[in-house]
This record gives structure tokens, sequence and C-alpha cells, in this order.
């Protein structure tokens, strides 16, 4: 399995607080099925995003761990209107690897109102916003149908996989779902911060969603698209 959303760089955001927990939190997931991370530090008003910074503690955690995981550099980018506007400019800072592929976190107060064509000019520049756990997003939990539209405009969507399980509530298990019925999820990621409550663990959302939707399915949203997105790829979602 491939989790393309994963906080596991140690003292840069809400993670792990230490080396060994972040060692801790890759071994559980390699234990778990999975064999390739992104690594994705938030870049917020909280929390400064610097892609050489980061670049450099991926290295070090890398080398710490071997061979057992692969690792790539992401970003969990909040969408504020300034982080906006510099996306447009340097999208390559934010995007996966060197992949045209970019994570973004709507925040649970406001989305802007310029998002869609915001989106358009994304696209126009080649790049592919994939849309970061919507089901726990309490704007887009009364309105889902807005995912839909930006599913339209060339958007993906990552749906968080213990909100499959149930460990964000029943509100979200129930989003979830929806998106799933109407065919609007295309990746699942752990979206991990730590080893005891939001842990870096995939099998448990997988065998639910084979249960429920079909192993290719599961498949397709663990493996195939998370795969394509990091190879640079378009997956079977866009078109």
């Amino acid at each position: 399995m491939i989790d393309i959303h994963c906080h596991i760089l140690p003292e840069v955001d809400d993670g792990p607080k230490s080396w060994e927990m972040a060692e801790q939190m890759c071994r559980m997931a390699a234990h778990d099925g999975t064999e390739h991370i992104v690594a994705t530090p938030h870049a917020n008003n909280t929390y400064h995003y610097d892609r050489k910074y980061l670049s450099g503690l991926l290295h070090t955690l890398q080398r710490r761990l071997g061979h057992s995981l692969k690792l790539s550099l992401g970003c969990d980018f909040h969408l504020s209107f300034e982080n906006m506007q510099t996306a447009l400019e340097t999208p390559q800072r934010y995007c996966i690897g060197s992949t045209r592929y970019l994570l973004i976190e709507f925040s649970n107060f406001s989305i802007p109102q310029q998002i869609d064509a915001w989106i358009a000019q994304m696209r126009e520049r080649e790049i592919v916003p994939i849309i970061t756990h919507p089901e726990r997003n309490p704007l887009l939990q009364q309105d889902p149908k807005r995912v839909l539209d930006w599913v339209k405009l060339g958007c993906g969507v990552q749906i968080t996989a213990s909100a499959v399980t149930g460990f964000w509530g029943t509100r979200a298990e129930e989003a979830a779902r929806w998106f799933f019925k109407k065919k609007a999820v295309h990746i699942l990621a752990s979206d991990g911060h730590d080893t005891v409550r939001r842990v870096p663990i995939l099998s448990e959302a997988r065998k639910i969603v084979a249960k429920e939707f079909g192993a290719a399915t599961a498949e397709a949203l663990l493996e195939r698209n998370p795969d394509a997105v990091v190879r640079n790829q378009p997956p079977p979602w866009i078109s």
C-alpha cells in the first residue's frame, strides 16, 4: 500500500515530537503493509513550510529507516488566501515529490469564494489538487455536493482511512460513505500523526472497503491510484 498523506517528520508540526516516535510510526506503517509514505507537513498560519529544511529531515529519516520503507516529501497545504497565491506562483514547492499532485486542505470555518477560479488556474498549470479529508470538514459535511463540483473541475478526493472505521465519529463516517456512493473517493490515506490515536494504519479501512465496495475498489484506492500519484502518472480517475 502507498500512504500519500501522513505526518511523520518530527518536530515540525502537530505530528511526532521526536525522531524515535517518527521511526516508530514508520515501523508501524510498514508492519501494516505500507511500502511508501509521503511525508506531508502542514503549511498554514501556524506551521511554516520550508521545503529545503524538510527535505533534509526526510533524508535523515530515510537513512535511519534504511530500505524498510520508501519516503517522499509532500505537503498538507491549507487553503488560506495567502497560500493560494503562493501556490499559483510556485506550485512545485508544495507538490508531492517532483509530481504535479498537490494535497489541499480546507478550513473548518470558511471556504474561499475564489476556490473554483483557483482550481481552474491550477489545472491550467497542469497541477492536480487532491482534496484531503472532506468527510471531516464540517462545512463540506453540510454541503458535500461542492466536492462533486470540484471533482468535475479535475480534483481528486482523499478520504481518511480511520473515518471509514468510525474513529472520527458517525458524521464523518456517513459523509465518507456518501462520497463512496457518489464515486467521489479516489484515494485512502492515514493522515497519521502519532502511534496511539491518529495512527498510520490502512489495512483496517481496506478490509471494510473491500467488503462493502469490492476488492478492486480497495486496491485502486490504496495501491493503483496513489502509485500513479507518486509516479506522476495520470490515475484512472483523471481524464
